[in-house]
Order: structure tokens, then sequence, then C-alpha cells
């Protein structure tokens, strides 16, 4: 059996979806996908199911009645992924935001160099983002330094969505209590995973904003980030993470 996945959560991105899968399966390293559409109007989902003919016993769908927020797609994501068995999981966009062709070092970083959560990093050497203004680097940039001073992790790039883990990181976090759905959630597991002495790699990877479809941020998301990572760290601090 195929020994990662690769789990890209969609919502209308009927201009991405054909074009990702097919990127991913171009790899010389094989991985298989799945998909988890929150009930895209634009049939999404429909031009997985056309594609599961031709990729069959690579490509899974799973569709979710309503969309119901990046986080608990993930966690869908995740549960669907340790059933099956998979020892390599991973975390993708389906925009092009994140290059299939760095799965391949993820994997490497936990296969390899014994990383245990395997992180698609934009700034551990540095800047690096593409096509995004000014203004939304800054955003990103400094909030991984505020959840750094909050929680004490050394991780550069603490929001980011382009991840590696072993089964073992997924089956040890209580996906059940898992609460947010935006940055929040990125940075909640990763939090998850510190506070159980887990192996964090940043791999460096470049990062280059959609061209194709609309983004899914939004100003609550960025509170919940804001407010989480405070909510987090008194959890840790009173044993209840």
């Amino acid at each position: 059996m195929n020994d990662g996945i690769v789990i890209i959560p969609t919502y209308n991105e009927i201009e991405n979806i054909e074009s990702i899968i097919k990127a991913v399966f171009s790899l010389q390293k094989q991985f298989h996908v799945l998909i988890v559409d929150d009930n895209s109007p634009d049939k999404t989902a429909e031009k997985v199911r056309q594609l599961q003919a031709e990729f069959e016993g690579q490509l899974f769908l799973s569709v979710r009645m309503k969309k119901s927020g990046l986080g608990t797609a993930y966690v869908h994501g995740f549960k669907w992924a340790l059933k099956h068995q998979y020892e390599y999981i991973f975390e993708m966009d389906a925009d092009f935001s994140h290059n299939p062709i760095d799965l391949e070092r993820l994997h490497e970083a936990c296969n390899t160099n014994r990383a245990d959560l395997a992180i698609g990093s934009r700034y551990v050497t540095g800047v690096n983002v593409v096509n995004w203004p000014l203004s939304r680097v800054l955003l990103s940039y400094f909030a991984s330094v505020y959840v750094r001073m909050i929680t004490g992790m050394k991780i550069m790039d603490a929001t980011a969505g382009f991840i590696c883990y072993r089964r073992e990181v997924l089956e040890k976090i209580n996906l059940d209590k898992i609460k947010f759905i935006g940055y929040a959630f990125q940075i909640e597991m990763k939090y998850r995973a510190f506070a159980k002495n887990f192996n964090i790699q940043e791999v460096p990877v470049i990062f280059t904003d959609r061209t194709k479809g609309q983004s899914k941020m939004s100003s609550s998301i960025i509170k919940e980030a804001i407010f989480g990572v405070i909510s987090l760290r008194f959890k840790k601090f009173f044993n209840q993470l």
C-alpha cells in the first residue's frame, strides 16, 4: 500500500482541482490523494468523480454537506487517513500556493530525517512569498512572531498549512478536541504536537498566491487566530490542552 496521502480540502475550486490532482500524481514519489469537498456549488466534486476513473485506487473523495471550515475538513481527512492506515499524512491547498513538488521534500524530512511533523515554511530562510501584497505578508509574518512570543514554540511559520504528519502525531493528538477552523487551526495542531514533544522540522518552500479562484481569508479567521493562541497557552498552563 502507498504510505502517503495528501489531503486537499476544497470549496469552489473547479478552476484548480484537475490541475492540482494531476500535478501530485505526476511526481516521482507516488502519493494518494483525498479530496474533502464541502459540497461546492461549482461542481468541484463532480470533476473529482470524473478523475477517479483515470486514477482508480489513488484518488479518493469525501463530500460533506456544507461549508464547515478548513480545520474541520482536515480533521475529517485525518480520521479517514488514520482509518486507512497511511503512515504519512499531508495537508495541502488546492490553489497551487503550495508547490506539489515540495511534497517529496516534506516526505523526506519525515521518512529520512526523522521529523514527526514537517512544515513547508515560508519564513525559515527569510520571506519566501510571491504575489502577496505587503500588508498580507506582514500580517502573516508577524502572526508567527506573535505565536512564538505567546507559546514559546520556535517555529518560524506557525500559520503554515503545508504539512506532513507521521501518523503517530495524529494518533496522540485528540482530534475531537480540536477547536479552531482557520489560521488558529494550523497553530493549534503545531502547538499540540509541540506540547507532546514531537520532533518538528521546517522545510523552506516558496509560497505563491493563487492565480485562479477566490481566497477564503476573512477578518473572523484573523480574530480567531489572535485570541485562540492565548486560549491555547492558558489550556497548556492548566493542563487542559
